[in-house]
């Protein structure tokens, strides 16, 4: 057995999702199960250096998980032959320009989507990268949540027959700072100006789910708002919230799949998880969380009657059936980790490379266009 180190270049982990999803339950936890073990034995082990622009932070995020390297000098570490791979969780402003940086070094990027402010920065990586040849790829990991990977073998299997409509409901309440409880979001999250708002975020993730899971997404419209005007930040002062914080959209998809979106920052939870993706179709339905997925097969479908004079006589929720895990389930995260770091060393198949992740970001440019225009937009294939 050979073990290959693979030095990883994690710029930006010193954030809530960098360090908890990246850093601890992916690049250490892969450490801490000795590697990535390939079909010939051999095992990929990744040696990351942590890289950030506060020095304080990093020294101490390094301490914590035993870690000695850490830089606050990117482009020292960008010129390290040691470092092959370049992975960005950097705010979304800041992304752009320091995989374009790490392409010209000739490194492999894998960043957090979205992969850049605007689609035509988008498809500049995407095309920058394919020029130079390097390996490429974007986080997708809804992919691998246990629940959407039942929700998927449903799909395969022909279990729906023809599927007709999807309902997607996301969201909880993020406390607007006040009242003496912070919010769990980070503020720039409600700023326009520092790349913020729902529309953004979330619709990056909802393209590759719905293009990965029920087919490609051909038309998109969408009324965003911003319920809650004003918030307080991480040091206590008011400000005004100028993005969007909620999101109601209808996509059609190929097929002529109909697919019903609401993302919120501004509702309290009544449902399973906090996000459901509910699935109709001609045989069969099927509602998925983060973890869980519950199904009802035509044959088991109740008849209810429509009578609001008498006391309902069914229980709905009860008349589903959990589908089973059947096999054990890893964190999302790291489960693309491994595929991306199998990608880079043997070029095991990896199809979310950075056109991918373009394709969420010219989907949420095309749901605030239609909010703006408040109209129905079709939405053109890309090319790298």
């Amino acid at each position: 057995m050979t073990i290959h180190n693979l030095g990883i270049i994690m710029n930006g982990v010193t954030g809530r999702m960098g360090t908890n999803q990246h850093l601890i339950r992916s690049i250490l936890a892969i450490r801490k199960q000795g590697g990535v073990k390939l079909d010939n034995g051999d095992v990929l082990m990744p040696d990351p250096i942590l890289v950030g622009r506060q020095e304080q932070k990093l020294r101490t995020l390094a301490a914590e998980h035993g870690l000695e390297k850490w830089s606050t000098d990117l482009d020292a570490c960008l010129a390290d032959r040691d470092y092959s791979i370049y992975f960005d969780a950097q705010t979304t402003l800041l992304r752009a320009e320091s995989i374009k940086k790490a392409i010209a070094a000739g490194k492999h990027i894998y960043c957090e989507k979205p992969t850049a402010a605007s689609l035509e920065e988008s498809l500049e990586l995407a095309r920058l990268a394919k020029r130079a040849g390097v390996k490429n790829g974007v986080v997708q990991d809804k992919l691998f949540l246990p629940g959407l990977l039942k929700l998927k073998r449903l799909v395969d299997s022909g279990f729906f027959g023809r599927i007709l409509s999807v309902r997607m409901e996301f969201g909880y309440w993020v406390f607007e700072g006040d009242w003496g409880v912070p919010a769990q979001r980070p503020s720039w999250n409600y700023r326009k100006e520092d790349g913020g708002g729902i529309i953004v975020d979330m619709f990056a993730h909802w393209r590759y789910v719905l293009d990965n899971l029920f087919g490609e997404v051909k038309s998109v419209a969408c009324l965003g708002a911003t319920h809650i005007p004003a918030r307080v930040d991480e040091s206590g002062r008011p400000y005004a919230a100028t993005a969007d914080d909620a999101a109601y959209a209808i996509f059609e998809l190929e097929g002529g799949i109909v697919v019903q979106a609401n993302s919120s920052w501004t509702t309290r939870v009544n449902r399973d998880d906090l996000l459901t993706v509910h699935v109709d179709g001609t045989e069969g339905s099927a509602v998925a969380g983060l973890r869980g997925c519950k199904s009802q097969h035509r044959i088991n479908t109740p008849k209810p009657v429509w009578n609001p004079d008498i006391p309902n006589p069914h229980d709905f929720l009860g008349q589903w059936e959990e589908v089973p895990d059947n096999r054990p389930f890893d964190n999302a995260f790291k489960v693309q980790w491994e595929m991306f770091l199998k990608h880079v060393a043997v070029d095991a198949p990896f199809p979310w490379d950075l056109l991918e992740g373009a394709k969420g970001t010219q989907l949420a440019e095309l749901g605030l266009q239609a909010w703006a225009e408040r109209r129905t937009l079709d939405v053109p294939k890309l090319e790298a």
